[in-house]
């Protein structure tokens, strides 16, 4: 199995220098070739393949003014063409939008092949460099596997990690357990699981909220170009990453103690991008057409990008995937918080603002998020048993799992 260790690490001064400039050489061969791509079919309706723009780079290289291209590694800059390439392959399949410049100030990275450097000793020997890099090792790469291919990473922050990708054959199969779990992902809880356990928000952007407040407010006063902008986006960049290694340290955590508890885990499919840019919704002027309009979400994005419901949901995919875990997701228009877990009555409606309800038809007391995990646990074993989907496309089903009759879509969990 194909895996990639990330490791920080702390280059001398010519280190920096030459991975400085061969990360800027990369930027720069991307932003020309696609700029030439683009070009070349807006003038001329001529598509631009790997080839040709790896023919362009041969040019480039000749002219005057690139000659500093010749200072770096070439198996970078072919790798980024292969990267462009890549984007445009995804962008005409549909699964991407079109490839966007690279910006200065956002980093960058710069990928070496095996004929870009030497594993020895342990140690890594980058092209144009002489010494190692002086990687701190958190954690040891299993016995007898080496590096394939190594990416240097710059942050916004100034942070510098590389990434060594291995092909691992170890089994790290664990043993099967009799259990299984159901997920409904919160605001307020981050995660409640269907044995009644809440597990907390640490609400990461909020605990350093008032200070990048007053960061941003300090960059944007500062005049661009300038020493004082520079250091002023430095300290921004800095805390965005103590937000961000905050919230992904929480969410390893969580996930691997969920993986190694649980034979079986059981999630909502749930647009977290849809959530965050827009929901849907009615306004008075369109209530007698009933057609419903996109509006603004300004409550509840940044609690939901806070939450990090995609990584949560990434990171149990690919574990449950290393540790013989089974990971089954759900329709996410199935009524889970609607759902009577005891007779299956769905009710009408039910406002975020209600936590606890009682069921109409059976009188059942329901905590909202615990009876929402449960219902999804219990059509998860559905769905792992038969693979059905628990809600028909185009009708209504005549059994307990049926759409809510009101046929809303759904809205973000609190």
């Amino acid at each position: 199995m194909e895996k990639a260790y990330c490791y920080r690490f702390y280059p001398t001064t010519e280190q920096e220098q030459i991975l400085r400039r061969t990360i800027g050489c990369v930027r720069l061969v991307f932003n020309k070739a696609l700029a030439a791509r683009t070009e070349a079919w807006y003038e001329r309706q001529q598509k631009v393949d790997y080839v040709q723009s790896s023919a362009m780079l041969t040019q480039w290289k000749k002219l005057e003014d690139l000659q500093f291209l010749n200072e770096v590694s070439c198996v970078p800059l072919q790798q980024s063409l292969r990267q462009l390439q890549s984007a445009f392959t995804n962008f005409f399949a549909g699964r991407a939008k079109y490839p966007n410049f690279k910006n200065k100030r956002s980093g960058g990275s710069a990928e070496f092949t095996k004929s870009a450097f030497r594993w020895k000793d342990g140690q890594v020997y980058l092209a144009k460099c002489s010494e190692p890099l002086p990687i701190k090792w958190s954690r040891q790469l299993p016995n007898r596997c080496e590096p394939s291919t190594i990416t240097v990473r710059l942050e916004p922050s100034g942070r510098w990690f590389v990434s060594l990708r291995i092909d691992d054959p170890t089994d790290e199969t664990m043993r099967p357990v009799d259990s299984a779990v159901g997920l409904d992902v919160g605001v307020s809880s981050l995660v409640t699981l269907s044995t009644g356990e809440k597990i907390a928000n640490p609400k990461a952007f909020d605990k350093h909220y008032q200070k990048l407040r007053k960061a941003q407010k300090s960059l944007s006063r500062k005049h661009k170009a300038s020493r004082n902008r520079d250091k002023a986006r430095l300290k921004v960049a800095r805390l965005q990453a103590k937000i961000s290694d905050a919230r992904i340290d929480h969410l390893h955590k969580l996930t691997t103690r969920l993986i190694r508890e649980n034979q079986t885990i059981v999630v909502e499919d749930l647009a977290v991008k849809n959530m965050v840019s827009q929901r849907v919704g009615r306004v008075s002027r369109l209530e007698a057409t009933g057609e419903p309009v996109r509006v603004n979400n300004p409550k509840l994005a940044r609690a939901i990008s806070d939450a990090a419901w995609g990584e949560l949901v990434r990171q149990l995919e690919y574990k449950a995937l290393w540790y013989g875990r089974n990971l089954v997701k759900i329709d996410r228009w199935f009524p889970s918080s609607k759902r009577c877990g005891n007779c299956g009555h769905i009710v009408d409606k039910l406002p975020l603002s209600i936590r606890e309800w009682d069921c109409p038809n059976c009188g059942t007391h329901h905590d909202r998020d615990i009876n929402a995990a449960k219902n999804i646990l219990a059509v998860g074993h559905t769905v792992a048993v038969c693979g059905a989907s628990v809600r028909p496309h185009r009708h209504k089903s005549k059994g307990l799992l049926r759409k809510s009759s009101n046929g809303k879509k759904q809205k973000p969990k609190s």
